[in-house]
């Protein structure tokens, strides 16, 4: 399958501190990807980097063939590459509904012209957006607390919610940074239904980073390890369990 983003020997250092050291992997368009390695293996980095929040020092990052080094969060968004985060960003003050709402981009309401001369407009737009939030907050299954302000919500919830709102644009790839963290059994398990759904049913690819091993079992093929920022081994749960290089690196130590 083709790759849908292709990091290229990058390299990003803090002062001296080499974080991520002629790093390249591949995720292949339509899979879950799991991202996994021990604490300061430059995951988070990483993912910084592809996300456009971060700029690399050297190499590049391709988005299906496209090359994306150095754009910014904002311009990939509109490609259809986007993030969660492991603390959701939630709009506290307004309810579920209206952080799904929020999120498609270029709504006619934002402009002052068209609310005051194109009012039909704005309206109908907004139809078709609550329409779709309500759908996606079905599917995510927090219809019973879609009018709840959004800093009410539980953790699990709004992790849940966080993972709605991608669904409100057109994302192609969802890069999910420990999303299962704080989240409860049940709602982790409501979680990873919604993500193998996203991915079966609407074609989404994912790269997670997560800590919990469990998570990464069920839902994640391959499994790339990162190591002093490079990659050690990429291969299925399976494999990587029995490697003697992971068993080595992570003997006695959390995995990330």
């Amino acid at each position: 399958m083709a790759a849908i983003i292709d990091v290229r020997h990058v390299h990003k250092a803090f002062g001296g501190l080499k974080v991520i050291d002629d790093c390249s992997l591949r995720v292949e368009e339509g899979s879950i990807t799991g991202l996994i390695g021990p604490n300061g293996a430059g995951k988070s980095t990483l993912f910084n980097i592809i996300a456009g929040a971060l700029p690399l020092d050297s190499g590049q990052v391709l988005f299906d063939g496209e090359d994306i080094t150095g754009l910014p969060a904002n311009t990939l968004f509109h490609k259809g590459l986007l993030r969660t985060f492991q603390i959701a960003h939630e709009f506290s003050q307004l309810t579920a509904l209206e952080n799904l709402m929020m999120v498609p981009s270029s709504q006619a309401g934002e402009s002052l012209f068209d609310a005051w001369f194109k009012p039909g407009l704005v309206r109908r737009q907004e139809d078709e957006v609550r329409r779709k939030a309500l759908e996606v907050v079905d599917f995510i299954g927090l219809h019973q607390v879609r009018n709840e302000l959004a800093g009410n919500l539980s953790g699990g919830q709004k992790k849940l919610l966080e993972l709605g709102r991608t669904m409100m644009t057109d994302a192609r790839i969802v890069l999910l940074d420990e999303i299962g963290a704080g989240v409860n059994r049940t709602l982790l398990g409501d979680l990873m239904g919604n993500i193998e759904r996203l991915n079966r049913e609407l074609g989404y690819t994912f790269l997670v980073i997560e800590h919990d091993m469990d998570m990464i079992a069920r839902l994640c093929n391959p499994v790339i390890v990162l190591a002093q920022g490079s990659v050690m081994v990429e291969g299925t749960i399976a494999e990587i369990r029995n490697d003697p290089r992971v068993i080595e690196a992570y003997f006695g130590s959390r995995v990330a």
